[in-house]
Parts: C-alpha cells; structure tokens; sequence
C-alpha cells in the first residue's frame, strides 16, 4: 500500500484498469460480454488490489461504467477502504469539452456507478483541445474544480499523452494525481520528468500501460508492435536481449515489466488493464514474482538503452 500524494488515500501498487472492459468474449453476444465485464470487476471487487480506474467513455455507450456500477450493487456496495477513480470525457465522436460538458459527464458517471459522491475524476486526454481551451473561463477545469469545491469530486488528476502537456497542467497546482500511459516502461522512459515533477510537488503519479500494449508480455516473436504501432528493428532486437535475460533467469517478461514500474519508489500505482475476471489473480502473481536483485542490475541498463531506439 502507498500513499496517493497529497489525498492521502491508501492504495495498492496495482490499479485495476478498466478501459478494455466488456470486450472479452470479443466475439460473443452483449450478454456475454456484460456477463464477463461484470465478473471480471467482482473479481477486482473480491481482492487483492484496492484500486479500480476507468472513464466515462470507457466501453460501448459508458459500458464500462455500468458494468462497474452493476458488479458494485452486486456485491453490496464498494468494499471498505476501495478507491474508485473515473475520468470526464466529450461525448463520444465529439469535439465538446466545455464545462456543461464535463459536469453532464461526472452526472452519468455518478448514475452509471449508483454512487452520490466520486472520490477522483480526471481531465481525461486534455490533448483533445488546447491548453488554453482547458483552462478558459466555462471550460473544463473550472467546472471540475467547482464539483469538487462543491463536494461531488473528492479529488481532482489529470490523465493524458503528451508529457509537455501535462507538464503544464501540474504547474497549476490544482491536481492532486496525474496518469501517463506508454511513457514509463522497460523500453521508453520519456515520462521521467513529469514523474520527477510530480514527486516535487507532491503530486501521486500514476503509470498506465505498463506492456505496451502487449509487446512486454508475448515478445516480439508474437507482436511487432508498440503502444498500438509498428515498433522499429532496433527497439523489437532490445525487447529480445529482455527476453533472453528473462529466460535465464526464468523470470516472465510480463513479471519483468509490471515490476519495473512497481518497484519505482516515485511511482504510486501502476494500472493494468483486467478484461476478464483470471487476469485479477494473474496480475497479482507476476506483481508477487521473486526477481533477484541482479537481475535488475542487468535489465536496467537495457532499459535505459532501450530510450534511444524511440528518438
């Protein structure tokens, strides 16, 4: 358990990760497919992790949401001492992130999740406009800082891609979290200085996407790419030199790459996505793997090396 910044709130070193939920059976009916989102976050629910995120956008028409809400009234209500954290988004398909906007979109948050008060909303992708959109009179920030001012929001993060961005967003001095995904990983560091920022100002940095969507867990022999592109020759012949050494030292790639972010002391939790209720307990043992700590002497310089390959 850490400490999240300056909200004082206790979570676990994992967040469960929701923005790929109801997608599994990818094939099967909507019945199905809520069956297994459902179960997967009564699963979350049940232990070991404290930690759920998602987003208002997050599913097919805030499926996400709803699924959360349903496995919560399920299950008798969020478990003593459980953090949920959600994000306010523009309706889908759409460029309005105008302060109405983003107070509508906490309200279908808090009707989907059938909760009165949300403990952490984030500014989700605030890429999606200008800075100086953000942080107009009548746009988003101002709206989320009067829902928590007013006691709907408990706390306030923001969660996006750019680095500079975010970077500005922090120096406002409104946030209390903030999330970065496909930024801190064995093979791309570029979240450094925001995460160096944040530890300064005593800000909970959150890391998103630990594996790069996927590459850190199957190997380059099963994908070629990542954070959702092609990855370069030079970056995939990095991730084999992990590979080899994970083997030699019969750790999973996947353990490798969770731990990297976990065992950061900068980093507060690390949110993998947990599509079906057996990724709960799987993430909870690569989490738990023993690794040696001369391993990590070997694996870092491979991780650091690793940044120029993305330049």
């Amino acid at each position: 358990m850490k400490t999240l910044g300056r909200t004082g709130l206790p979570v676990t070193d994992v967040c469960v990760g929701t923005s790929s939920l109801g997608n599994h059976p990818r094939n099967g009916t909507a019945a199905e497919r809520t069956a297994t989102a459902v179960a997967a976050v009564r699963a979350a629910l049940a232990g070991p992790f404290n930690f759920l995120d998602t987003s208002n956008e997050y599913g097919h028409d805030g499926g996400s949401e709803r699924w959360i809400g349903q496995a919560i009234r399920e299950a008798g209500g969020l478990p003593e001492g459980f953090v949920l954290s959600t994000k306010v988004d523009p309706i889908l398909g759409t460029a309005d992130f105008s302060g109405d906007r983003v107070r509508r979109s906490v309200e279908e948050s808090l009707e989907r999740l059938g909760l009165d008060r949300l403990p952490l909303v984030h500014l989700h992708d605030p890429e999606k406009i200008s800075f100086g959109e953000g942080v107009a009179a009548g746009g988003p920030l101002e709206a989320l800082v009067d829902l928590r001012d007013q006691g709907v929001i408990g706390h306030l993060g923001v969660a996006g891609g750019p680095i500079d961005l975010e970077l500005k967003y922090l120096a406002l001095d409104v946030f209390d979290v903030v999330i970065s995904h496909n930024r801190y990983t064995l093979v791309d560091q570029t979240a450094d200085p925001l995460i160096e920022n944040a530890r300064r100002r005593g800000v909970a940095f959150i890391n998103a996407a630990p594996f790069g969507g996927g590459l850190l867990v199957k190997g380059p022999d099963a994908t070629t790419n990542y954070c959702y592109r092609p990855a370069s020759p030079e970056l995939l012949g990095r991730v084999r030199e992990m590979q080899e050494l994970c083997r030699e030292y019969s750790v999973p790639l996947a353990a490798a790459a969770l731990q990297f972010s976990t065992r950061n002391p900068r980093i507060t939790s690390t949110i993998v996505g947990m599509a079906e209720p057996g990724r709960v307990a799987e993430t909870a043992r690569l989490a738990q793997w023993s690794i040696p700590e001369d391993f990590w002497e070997r694996m870092l310089p491979l991780a650091a090396a690793g940044n120029a390959d993305l330049r």
